[in-house]
């Protein structure tokens, strides 16, 4: 039996409809996942409601990333607890991969479920046979691959086509919750992708842990699914994600400079422009190979968005590291960066290594870095200034504006108007007001 007092809820789950919300928390990979599972809970037993309403059953996609990750996932999991004392609390993904008995002792935690059982869970929820004294706990190692894709947004979906990773960064714990690197076919994902296309979204963003490793375990490869994808009717739009530097070959670079769909728009892990850290983080390339990459991008596409995540304070980072690492982002062609401050994570290579960086430290650096990223988007955004571009309008409005990206990844806004929601304009870049959005002119 559940620990809660609401048993009744289990057996009677399916007989009337109950609320259901769901949170997630970490990467575009878990909101996609989030939105695969929601879709599983028939809307004729199951409303969804904000996870800030009362609910009969709250869902939490949990994340182990970092210790603040973790650290919000289970305040997540307190929140929904005392909205609704007796709902019923799922606390699902990679937190309860790794670390079931942290969130077996929150109280109004009642069931936790792994990266790949997450998936299962109506049926845990259905099935009370499978309720077992205490808190129901399933997390087995990874080893399908489950795709999925997010769909409350009319404009984009998150497309998830790779799982784990191979890698084993010294700093990660994400092969450890998600085990290693697996993807579908390329036949299979382009079925999935032509779901997506048959909905009304313009706009598909490749997601996975790894995603330049997609198919090598099926003697496939990640240029050949992008060739698949460009030729699909009915999306307008396709983004990388996120790319390893060595996985980003130049052929991948020069197919998506010449494709229409393919937005000249990069996510590249750098995490150290220092090759004595990305050794010590046991990245499998160095600093020369990276700043070839970002040439050949430029070269062939001189308005490419190139995005990168930092870790600073990593362990053996000195002054003089940071330093030298800050000054080689100030003059790169990186045009705004996704800062992590280094954090302790157990069970990883990373926590065995001396010269550690205090955390005073580390704080002082991520906000020296965080300043020159917002620097670097500045700048970035000026050279576009007067440049005309295509841009994916959003549907929220927000004080009479509306929202969109340009397919380099720039933001701007217009006058909230209801005919150009999910619709697809050329647009003047005018400039850029206060907030650092663009003000634009429709061409």
């Amino acid at each position: 039996m559940f620990k809660f007092s609401a048993n009744v809820y289990l057996c009677c789950l399916m007989a009337e409809k109950k609320k259901i919300a769901f949170y997630t928390l970490g990467c575009k990979l878990n909101f996609s996942e989030t939105s695969q599972i929601s879709r599983q809970f028939p809307v004729g037993n199951f409303e969804i409601v904000d996870f800030k309403e009362i609910a009969d059953i709250y869902v939490v996609n949990t994340c182990v990333v970092t210790e603040k990750a973790e650290k919000k996932s289970r305040a997540a999991i307190n929140q929904a607890k005392k909205r609704n004392p007796r709902a019923i609390i799922a606390a699902v993904g990679c937190y309860s991969q790794l670390h079931p008995d942290e969130l077996k002792l929150i109280k109004g935690t009642d069931i936790i479920l792994g990266t790949s059982e997450k998936f299962e869970i109506l049926e845990y929820l259905k099935n009370n046979k499978n309720v077992k004294p205490g808190y129901l706990i399933k997390n087995s190692e990874n080893e399908k691959f489950i795709p999925s894709y997010s769909s409350g947004d009319r404009t984009r979906s998150f497309f998830k086509i790779q799982d784990g990773c191979d890698y084993f960064c010294s700093y990660c714990t994400v092969p450890l919750a998600r085990g290693r690197s697996r993807s579908g076919t390329i036949e299979n994902t382009i079925k999935i992708a032509e779901e997506i296309a048959a909905t009304e979204i313009k706009e598909m963003v490749l997601t996975g842990v790894n995603v330049g490793d997609f198919g090598r375990k099926n003697g496939q490869n990640f240029i050949d699914l992008l060739k698949k994808l460009d030729s699909i009717n009915g999306i307008e739009r396709i983004r990388i994600s996120s790319i390893e530097p060595d996985l980003l070959t130049n052929e991948i670079i020069e197919f998506v400079a010449s494709s229409k769909k393919f937005l000249p728009h990069f996510h590249i892990p750098l995490q150290s422009a220092s090759d004595k850290i990305l050794k010590l983080m046991k990245r499998r390339y160095d600093l020369e190979l990276f700043s070839e990459k970002i040439k050949k991008i430029k070269k062939l596409m001189p308005d490419c968005c190139i995005a990168v995540d930092v870790i600073v304070g990593f362990p053996g980072e000195s002054k003089l590291d940071f330093e030298e690492i800050y000054n080689y982002i100030e003059s790169s062609a990186i045009s705004y960066m996704h800062v992590f401050t280094y954090s302790e994570r157990e069970k990883t290579h990373a926590v065995t290594l001396s010269e550690i960086v205090p955390n005073s430290e580390r704080k002082g650096r991520s906000k020296k870095m965080l300043a020159l990223s917002e620097r670097k988007k500045i700048s970035f955004y000026k050279e576009n200034i007067g440049k005309e571009k295509n841009v994916l309008f959003e549907s929220d409005s927000d004080n009479g504006m509306m929202y969109g990206f340009t397919g380099n990844y720039i933001k701007v806004k217009i006058p909230f108007d209801t005919k150009f929601i999910n619709q697809i304009k050329k647009v003047k870049l005018n400039k850029i007001e206060k907030d650092g959005i663009f003000a634009i002119e429709i061409m």
